[in-house]
């Protein structure tokens, strides 16, 4: 049941698709549960822990996130040594461990230790992800399953605030975190029981510092990789500052901080419906020509939604709408970026996987933390942040494409 795949299996999933792809999409959403469903509970936990600066609560967010990122360089190296199974094994028990830790941390800067810990655990789940399906399809293919899962995996977001709130109404914030390991074991136990290896023990590499470094160095060295994972990178700084500023946002500007998971859940379904439409339109139009379309999109959307704030004309619906539209040409980039700059890295998906993942997830907190430590109590910051970030990523994309955008393959 547990033996690796042979080489003929590539562009086929080792056991049935729709398990693998909802399989696939609970080890990835791990991450979104993690940070999402913190944002209701935000203020509670600094009034609980004596946080005094609203803005301050965010590095409940970004701690998670910088742990995130940094774990993720160690491990694609160790997947591709001794394979996906047991590396994603571990990261998920020390997952629940540390998530166990924040619910009895009794100090902030404790509670962010295990934030940070809870985020290098939960890195494992999106990395040897990323190596699982690049191990199993490539090209359009890994395109098309990309977006299944993220379609699947955006049902996180959708929910996890709302779980967050609702666990409030029964208990203290500190359950949330139960919560989180409990699901955490959950997907272990599916996981371990259901999933074979991927790696052949013939493809694995060795932990040869030098093969490592040979490995960053390819990645850096393929132009279609690194500017798909610059550009995913500054994507990822307008989604980090959105959610770093939305519980901000619900509370000061529109004074409605109950209806925060509502709203939260609009926005981030269009990015759960872009990915089904890539999913169905990938193999007939191509990554390029829809990745590149829904980037212009997200720039002018993001253009027009800071017009709106500069002219102090911000209303909750018009927000809910132009934010969706976003969102959805958001996940239309996304998840070809991702496929995109991984297309020439299958002799080295897991290393691969790791270091795009380290720089767009460590550049995005960064990013994030920014946009959102900016908050005024307007939206101008995240929407300028969008704004930049979107044009700085068409740049780059262009410089990557040499100029030939909008490609249909």
């Amino acid at each position: 049941m547990h033996q690796p795949l042979p080489d003929a299996s590539i562009d086929r999933a080792p056991i049935p698709f729709g398990e693998f792809v909802a399989l696939a999409a609970a080890l990835m959403a791990l991450t979104a549960l993690g940070i999402d469903s913190m944002l209701p509970a935000l203020p509670a936990i600094g009034d609980s822990l004596g946080v005094v600066s609203p803005n301050d609560r965010q590095f409940v967010i970004t701690s998670f996130l910088i742990g995130f990122a940094v774990a993720q360089l160690a491990h694609g190296p160790l997947s591709d040594r001794f394979g996906r199974r047991p590396i994603l094994g571990v990261a998920l028990l020390i997952a629940v461990a540390t998530n166990l830790l924040a619910a009895v941390a009794g100090s902030f800067e404790l509670l962010l230790i295990a934030r940070f810990m809870s985020g290098m655990a939960v890195a494992g789940a999106r990395v040897v992800t990323v190596a699982m399906v690049r191990d199993c399809f490539a090209g359009r293919p890994m395109a098309r399953v990309m977006s299944l899962v993220f379609v699947v995996f955006m049902a996180a977001p959708v929910l996890a605030p709302a779980f967050g709130q609702i666990v409030l109404m029964f208990a203290p914030w500190r359950w949330i975190f139960v919560g989180i390991a409990t699901v955490a074991g959950m997907v272990l136990a599916w996981f371990w029981l259901r999933m074979p290896e991927t790696l052949a023990v013939e493809k694995r590499n060795t932990l040869n510092p030098l093969h490592i470094l040979r490995g960053f160095r390819e990645v850096t060295r393929d132009r279609m990789a690194m500017g798909y994972m610059l550009g995913a990178t500054l994507l990822q700084g307008g989604l980090f500052g959105f959610i770093n500023s939305i519980q901000q946002i619900m509370a000061d500007i529109f004074g409605v901080p109950h209806l925060l998971t509502i709203v939260f859940a609009c926005v981030a379904g269009t990015m759960a419906v872009a990915n089904f439409m890539n999913s169905r339109a990938v193999m007939r139009f191509g990554t390029r020509l829809i990745s590149h379309s829904a980037l212009t999109g997200l720039i002018v959307i993001a253009a027009i939604h800071l017009g709106v704030a500069l002219a102090d004309a911000e209303s909750l619906p018009l927000f809910i709408l132009l934010q969706a539209l976003l969102m959805g040409c958001f996940g239309l980039a996304a998840s070809n970026f991702s496929a995109m700059a991984m297309e020439n890295m299958g002799r080295i998906a897991g290393l691969a996987s790791s270091f795009q993942g380290f720089v767009s997830t460590l550049g995005g907190a960064l990013l994030g933390a920014a946009i959102g430590q900016a908050y005024d109590g307007t939206t101008v910051p995240l929407y300028g942040g969008f704004v930049v970030c979107g044009i700085i990523a068409f740049i780059i994309v262009a410089i990557a494409e040499r100029g030939r955008m909008f490609r249909p393959h």
